[in-house]
C-alpha cells in the first residue's frame, strides 16, 4: 500500500509531553510541547482501543530494539506542576 503525505506532515512536530484519555469507544492522545510558563498542543490523535493496543505493542518492541542497540534509556523527568488545558482560543 502506498501512503501519501504532504510536506507539512512529513516535517513532523516535536513533543516533550503527552496526555492520554479514553472512553469505551476511543483513546485520545494529546502531544504537547511544554515550555514554562505555558505549553501548546501540537497534535491530537483519536484511535480505537484495538489500534491503541497495537500502537503500544509496536512502541514496546521498538524501545526494546533501541535499548538493545544503544543501551538503556533513562526516564525523563515529568512536569513539576499539573498540566491541563486553559481557555480555548479561536
Amino acid at each position: 500500500m502506498q501512503i501519501k503525505a504532504t510536506d507539512e506532515v512529513m516535517r513532523g512536530v516535536y513533543t516533550n509531553a503527552m496526555q492520554v484519555r479514553h472512553n469505551k469507544e476511543e483513546f485520545v492522545l494529546d502531544f504537547l510541547v511544554l515550555q514554562p510558563p505555558q505549553g501548546s498542543l501540537n497534535a491530537r490523535i483519536f484511535t480505537a482501543p484495538g489500534h491503541f493496543k497495537r500502537i503500544v505493542m509496536a512502541m514496546q518492541e521498538n524501545l526494546k530494539k533501541y535499548e538493545n542497540t544503544f543501551g538503556e534509556i533513562e526516564v525523563a523527568e515529568g512536569p513539576k506542576s499539573e498540566v491541563g488545558f486553559g481557555e480555548r482560543k479561536e
